[in-house]
């Protein structure tokens, strides 16, 4: 879990994450909130960037700290702010062993649960088409920050783009190696703190605009 200034929720997302997984790590990525003593009262692992680096750098850091567990048999990337379901990962992790796969990206695009509206659901959409068009995958929405992975498909990933770009590196990545991938509906709960933390319709346009860059 990618952590920058997230003081006030992380706790609860923690709780409610250890209910169904049985370790959560947290990469705080130079939080100046307390947002990492508040993780790891409520019974997290706790990795700090000294410095804010990225949610792509965080994303990295984390699969290789998962990696040095030689038990580790699959990671779920899940945000801190409170805008992903814990069922949905749960259900994905389900889905990744019964289908032997290496990844499974959620799709806020496959049930109608997520309330988008309209111009930032276009942005979200013309994202994913570039993606699409430049790694030669056909995902529903690239920009999810929920995923699970296999151990041998979080091993083949080297995420380099240390910001939004990131996501689009790992969907190339993905093809790159031909690894197995499916994509599962999920819910992304847009609330009044998680747009004010990020989830605007800038934020969509700012994942537009790197994803065209990067």
């Amino acid at each position: 879990m990618p952590l920058y200034q997230e003081a006030a929720v992380v706790g609860g997302v923690v709780e409610e994450l250890l209910g169904t997984f049985p370790l959560v790590v947290c990469v705080d990525d130079g939080s100046r909130d307390g947002s990492a003593a508040a993780a790891r009262a409520a019974g997290a692992v706790v990795v700090r960037h000294a410095v804010n680096m990225g949610q792509g750098a965080a994303l990295q850091t984390g699969l290789e700290y998962a990696l040095r567990d030689p038990l580790t048999r699959s990671v779920v990337t899940f945000d801190a702010d409170g805008q992903h379901r814990v069922a949905d990962a749960a259900a994905m992790v389900d889905r990744l062993r019964s289908e032997d796969l290496d990844v499974v990206f959620g799709s806020r695009f496959l049930d109608d649960r997520t309330e988008l509206d309209r111009l930032r659901r276009v942005v979200l959409r013309l994202a994913t088409f570039y993606t699409n068009r430049s790694t030669g995958v056909r995902l529903t929405d690239a920009h999810n920050g929920l995923r699970v992975l296999s151990r041998e498909g979080a091993a083949a990933l080297r995420i380099t783009h240390n910001r939004m770009a990131h996501a689009s590196e790992i969907v190339a990545q993905v093809g790159r190696g031909h690894l197995r991938w499916a994509e599962h509906p999920v819910q992304v709960l847009y609330t009044d703190y998680s747009r004010s933390k990020g989830q605007s319709l800038l934020n969509s346009v700012n994942i537009l605009v790197e994803t065209l860059l990067g």
